[in-house]
């Protein structure tokens, strides 16, 4: 991979890293006004439109990437993702939750391994060491992290974004010439269909269309959701995926930063400690990265 192309993943990420940690935020915020499964469909139904609208105005071929690998990542990272996460706010902080789903990096990595024959090199081993520690502290379960049933669902969360993250990186070494934007668009329809019949089946709040909540939704389907999810398969598609999965730590890290600034959660001393730790491990990681 070029110098270059490690650049253009890391900037993406960079952005991702932005729109993705106050995103938590708005998810929490965005169940006062609506329940989980209905949110999730909301946001995910106009996010596939976003992306389909770019695939016609960049005149991309809207014919779908190959069918089984790409129905996995949209099950994994899309559906079974963003239902357990946002099921997992129900009864569980921002901050938490987010921090607990970003154990993502480490299933991955473990999944990595016997699927793509990706192991990890001694630097890399170095750097998810640090970053383990660093997410330890900083989720500190000596302290307690909120309810059995969202710590639960969180690391399913967590679980199954990895799920997806390998089975695209598979799909991209696989099919290197299948189009970036076709599988973030079809990805989405699919993991969006279940996202909709789960919010069909499963007893909902009543949707309060406030101005928040449009606002919330908007944010979902322009940044989060259509723009997001199609940079986080650029960064997978141009870096291992340790790499991918370890430099994502950053998103939580910024969430509690922002939640310090917006929500005046001021972090503790292990909190300090643990982004202190992950930001090491991340420099290191950016370096092996570029080399």
């Amino acid at each position: 991979m070029s110098t270059r192309g490690a650049r253009g993943a890391l900037l993406a990420l960079a952005a991702l890293t932005l729109i993705w940690s106050y995103n938590w935020i708005v998810m929490k915020q965005a169940l006062a006004y609506s329940g989980p499964f209905t949110f999730s469909a909301l946001r995910y139904v106009g996010g596939t439109a976003v992306l389909f609208v770019l695939l016609l105005a960049r005149r991309e071929s809207l014919a779908p990437p190959p069918f089984w690998p790409t129905l996995g990542i949209g099950m994994a990272q899309t559906a079974g993702f963003q239902a357990l996460v946002q099921w997992a706010l129900v009864s569980g902080g921002a901050g938490k939750t987010a921090l607990l789903a970003y154990t993502m990096p480490f299933w991955a990595i473990a999944l990595a391994w016997p699927l793509l024959g990706s192991r990890p090199g001694g630097r890399q081993w170095w750097s998810i060491a640090v970053a383990a520690c660093g997410l330890l502290l900083v989720i500190a379960p000596w302290q307690g992290v909120g309810s059995t049933r969202s710590v639960l669902l969180a690391l399913a969360g967590g679980l199954s974004w990895a799920v997806g993250t390998v089975l695209a990186k598979r799909l991209f070494v696989r099919h290197p010439d299948v189009a970036l934007l076709s599988v973030s668009a079809w990805q989405m329809l699919y993991g969006t269909l279940l996202l909709v019949l789960l919010a069909l089946l499963i007893p909902q709040p009543v949707v309060q269309w406030t101005p928040p909540f449009i606002a919330a939704v908007a944010y979902n389907v322009l940044l989060a959701s259509g723009l997001g999810w199609a940079l986080w398969l650029l960064v997978v598609q141009r870096l291992p995926a340790q790499v991918a999965s370890l430099t994502s730590l950053a998103i939580p890290l910024m969430g509690v930063l922002l939640a310090w600034l917006i929500l005046h959660e001021q972090p503790g001393i292990w909190e300090v400690a643990g982004m202190a730790l992950i930001a090491m491990a991340l420099l290191s990681l950016r370096r092996t990265s570029m080399r």
